[in-house]
């Protein structure tokens, strides 16, 4: 890299202490965001206090303050490092939020402290929802009938006004926190009230009842070069948070002409709010007629701009720190493919499926159902060639016990109220819908859950039904049950057998996964790549065994009394062994964390962290097998 640079002390804010709607995917962007920093020669400044986190480690940047993210820490930290840039776009919506108080109270403009990226007129012009929607309608971009308020009576006028139900959302929040849709008056005033202590404003808008949501992530650099680096679908219809839904990467139900008109208002966007970096944008969609309103925008990386930058294998973080010192997209080489410049947009040959982990469980008085407000401490990352296949993976990942849809460990009571009324079990009561040979009409009309996504859910649990019956299974039978994500202890207690003779009838008919990597360019061009997963509908291996390995097996998505320490450690042990020529190879299935970052192994297994999968994995180093 040889870009002129007129700084050298680079101060990133952090995410503070883990939370739910905020957790490692922060420490994953500020890590990327200080390793592209400290290339280019400055000296980097982190604050944090979160002792927990890779990016905290001592090898990670120059100097680290473990101090609470408040305007008088850090303006003490301004004038001792002499401060010449703020990051503010990698430490989530704290950092954000930090950074206006420290824009608008003057402390930036008495230090003659740059913000990098996005200006704070920007993050201003998005992060404020009255201001945000008031941009758009002069652009001519459909956003939802809405009027902002600073009060409950404002609030109640408004929402006679529009019709109940409604949508109230806070300015300037994280995790959808203070957001929920609110049937009469009487729900409202409690909603605002609840809203209004923790914010500044909230928006109360109409309620965009059975529409199909989707995301859409935005590179764009100071020249105007912009890219949709991806797209994601909620398989939840709106009014269930994008960080409590199950979501599907690329986008299944949009049709071409769908996806290109929100495409180009996506880049659109990014341009009237100059975007310097990163954002993403989400849209509501009418499934009738393909109408659609723009939800709201972040000018800044988030939960889904990890699941995005993992799931296509474009290192957005990096790429978006390289962005903020005045690199163009074509001057960035791809730091995962080696072949090609930042200046490209993805293409899949595969499907994702990011499935959140609650622990409500854990909480004797927790409410289970879920909506516009986070309570999911964790997500998990399938890949597979179909949906199917990577819903089941996704599934076995969440270390709940489950190892497919079919062996849910708990007992749903009410499955037709579950599938009306979402909970953390939505999925697993459609299947047992589906098992007892539930209506697929019925399940759309009290769900609004896509008609694809049904039939795709159906098919699983009837294939299952069928499987129950059999004692023994055909060629094509297995293989198709491996095709659709079925476990191999799944199986086992379908057919009333056990794993290991499940895995040796396997073996014994050559069925074995194929290892597939995934290389942004859907095998248009050859890449050096390390992300890779497992799939049943391959042909052939992308790669050949490794030597001189060493396997690590990570922590698996965030849950109540395992977080982001042991992704810290996964990291660690990884980089202390590759200094000693090892070659690492890291399995994990968390899209938040270090661990699962293109640059921190020699080869990273995006796989359940099963006895199974890991036996696969390890059938395939013939070099020091089983270590």
């Amino acid at each position: 890299m040889n870009k002129t640079i007129k700084f050298k002390n680079v101060l990133i804010l952090g995410s503070g202490g883990l939370r739910v709607g905020q957790a490692g995917e922060f420490d994953y962007s500020g890590s990327q965001a200080i390793k592209a920093f400290k290339e280019e020669g400055l000296k980097t400044v982190l604050v944090n206090p979160n002792i927990a986190t890779v990016q905290t480690d001592k090898s990670m940047a120059d100097e680290i303050y473990f101090v609470p993210l408040e305007v008088k820490y850090v303006t003490e930290i301004i004038e001792k490092e002499k401060i010449d840039a703020i990051a503010l776009g990698f430490g989530g919506q704290t950092a954000l939020n930090l950074g206006l108080e420290l824009y608008k109270s003057g402390v930036l403009g008495k230090f003659g402290v740059v913000v990098l990226g996005s200006s704070i007129e920007a993050i201003d012009n998005t992060e404020d929802r009255g201001l945000f929607r008031d941009i758009l309608e002069a652009n001519e971009i459909k956003t939802p009938m809405s009027k902002l308020a600073i009060s409950i009576g404002e609030a109640v006028t408004y929402a006679r006004n529009i019709g109940y139900p409604v949508m109230i959302r806070s300015g300037f929040s994280l995790g959808g926190l203070g957001s929920c849709r609110v049937n009469d008056e009487i729900e409202l005033k409690e909603k605002v009230a609840q809203a209004l202590s923790g914010a500044p404003q909230i928006l109360v808008e109409e309620y965009l009842v059975g529409w199909k949501e989707f995301e859409y992530e935005i590179v764009r650099d100071m020249a105007g070069n912009s890219l949709t680096i991806c797209n994601m679908e909620n398989l939840d219809p709106m009014g269930v948070h994008t960080g409590e839904s199950i979501v599907i990467a690329p986008a299944q139900t949009l049709n071409n002409q769908e996806h290109q008109l929100l495409r180009d208002i996506s880049l659109r966007c990014a341009a009237i709010f100059n975007i310097i970096g990163e954002c993403n944008i989400q849209f509501s969609v009418n499934p009738v007629n393909g109408d659609y309103r723009v939800i709201e925008m972040n000018p800044r990386l988030s939960r889904s701009s990890a699941l995005a930058s993992k799931a296509t294998g474009y290192p957005l973080a990096f790429v978006a720190a390289k962005i903020c010192l005045g690199y163009l997209l074509h001057e960035l080489k791809n730091q995962v493919t080696k072949k090609t410049t930042a200046f490209f947009e993805p293409a899949l040959d595969y499907v994702v499926v990011k499935i959140p982990r609650w622990d409500t469980h854990k909480l004797q008085l927790a409410e289970r159902t879920i909506g516009t407000e986070m309570k999911s401490v964790g997500e998990a990352m399938g890949i597979g060639r179909t949906f199917p296949e990577a819903l089941q993976k996704a599934i076995q990942m969440l270390n709940i016990g489950a190892s497919s849809l079919y062996d849910y460990p708990w007992v749903i009571q009410n499955i037709k109220n579950e599938i009306e009324f979402a909970t953390d079990r939505r999925i697993f009561a459609l299947f047992q819908w589906f098992y007892n040979d539930g209506d697929l009409a019925q399940a759309h009309n009290l769900s609004r859950i896509d008609y694809w996504f049904l039939t795709q859910v159906q098919e699983i649990a009837l294939y299952a039904k069928e499987l129950s019956v059999l004692t023994i299974l055909t060629n094509h039978q297995l293989l198709r049950a491996k095709q659709l994500g079925f476990s191999d202890l799944t199986l086992a207690k379908l057919l009333h057998k056990t794993e290991t003779e499940v895995r040796q009838l396997r073996i014994s008919l050559n069925m074995l996964p194929k290892i597939k990597q995934i290389d942004t360019l859907a095998g248009e061009f050859e890449a050096q790549t390390n992300y890779l997963y497992l799939t049943y509908h391959g042909q052939s291996h992308d790669i050949e065994p490794s030597k001189n390995n060493l396997c690590i097996i990570g922590s698996g998505p965030y849950s109540i009394g395992s977080s982001v320490e042991f992704d810290w450690c996964t990291v660690n042990l990884s980089r202390e062994f590759r200094q000693a020529n090892r070659e690492v190879i890291i399995i994990n299935s968390n899209p938040e964390t270090v661990s699962t970052d293109y640059d921190e192994s020699d080869r990273l297994y995006f796989e359940p962290l099963s006895l199974e999968r890991v036996q696969d994995i390890l059938d395939f180093l013939p070099v020091q097998k089983g270590r």
